[in-house]
């Protein structure tokens, strides 16, 4: 199978780190020769990319600072970063790989990538549509399996649930058993939303008044099982408002990453450890990474729920890599809802 490749690719590359949130100015879309693949190296042709908030980690002044954060520091110059699917156009002799065949990988922000074999997933081929890969649906199914359990008829709490995770854990839970589920949001549009088919019985909103007050309104009973993406302000009133034995998972800190100063590296929050101790709440921190054996089950419970109607794939889709930079921006200030994606 012959494939006609261009002489170029064109990527998105960080200019200079932002001090606070990235602007425009920070990032430019360059055009580079096509990546010649190593011995070990698949070459793929990226059909789309996912755009993440947690960006703001790997290229922020002062981003290096901080040990134990698993995405790398970008330098100026630099190309971006992060989920992609796309096809292969030239694989090693010997590795199983065919032109066509579809795989998943770490090198988007790009039109095409030079990946080592050791870096890539093959995918199903050809699912009704390839983006579906991009989701976070698993990080929220295994946290939601293997983080915690969630007993039948349990009130559930899901902070920034109209992000990539949040949009989907609403309808997980609920797939799962929970009885109520309430989330948190930054607009009255962005609640409609998760309400109106997206799992979420009901949703407070960011800057609507008091958090604690808002969140014991809408979980009269209680919160069994907190989901948090946030951090801040909602996990303490996650805490406030929970029943004795509650778990609490914490899975991200947008309160940090989408902070306006600073590197997005540090998601500062006063607990009263009183409420821990007295309730014996479980608090710990969660990567579906730790749980790998999640995404087989995951694929094939998704890809039935998704068959029958039970789930949806919220997502926002951005045409073109010259807009990637734009949908940077956006993402981060908030402005989608669900997983964001930019199409190539």
């Amino acid at each position: 199978m012959t494939v006609i490749t261009p002489a170029v690719s064109h990527e998105v590359r960080l200019v200079e780190r932002p001090e606070g949130l990235p602007a425009l100015e920070h990032f430019a879309v360059v055009e580079a020769p096509l990546p010649t693949p190593a011995a070990d190296e698949v070459l793929v042709r990226n059909l789309a990319f996912r755009v993440s908030a947690s960006i703001r980690m790997m290229i922020s002044e002062g981003a290096e600072a901080v040990e134990g954060v698993p995405f790398p520091a970008l330098a100026p110059g630099d190309t971006l970063a992060e989920q992609a699917v796309g096809e292969v156009v030239a694989a090693p002799a010997g590795s199983a790989l065919m032109p066509g065949d579809l795989v998943s990988h770490h090198l988007g922000y790009r039109e095409y990538a030079a990946v080592p074999l050791a870096a890539l997933d093959r995918l199903p081929q050809r699912p009704a549509d390839p983006i579906v890969h991009l989701g976070h649906g698993w990080t929220a199914y295994a946290a939601l399996t293997r983080g915690v359990q969630i007993p039948s008829g349990a009130t559930v709490f899901v902070s920034g649930a109209s992000g990539a995770i949040g949009s989907m854990a609403g309808q997980i839970a609920r797939l799962l058993g929970a009885g109520r589920v309430v989330g948190s949001a930054g607009t009255p549009a962005k609640a409609a939303r998760l309400t109106d088919g997206l799992g979420y019985d009901a949703v407070v909103l960011r800057g609507g008044g008091p958090f604690v007050e808002q969140l014991t309104r809408a979980a009269p009973g209680g919160i069994d099982v907190v989901l948090d993406t946030v951090g801040g302000e909602q996990l303490a009133a996650s805490v406030a408002v929970a029943n004795p034995g509650a778990q609490v998972l914490v899975v991200g800190a947008l309160s940090g990453q989408l902070a306006a100063t600073g590197a997005g590296r540090t998601a500062p929050v006063e607990l009263d450890s009183f409420q821990l101790l007295l309730k014996k709440i479980t608090l710990r921190g969660y990567s579906a990474d730790d749980d790998p054996q999640a995404l087989p089950e995951w694929n094939q419970r998704s890809a039935e729920w998704l068959r029958d109607g039970a789930l949806t794939f919220p997502h926002e889709r951005i045409k073109g890599i010259a807009n990637a930079p734009r949908a940077v921006v956006d993402t981060i200030g908030g402005r989608h809802l669900g997983t964001v994606v930019v199409e190539l």
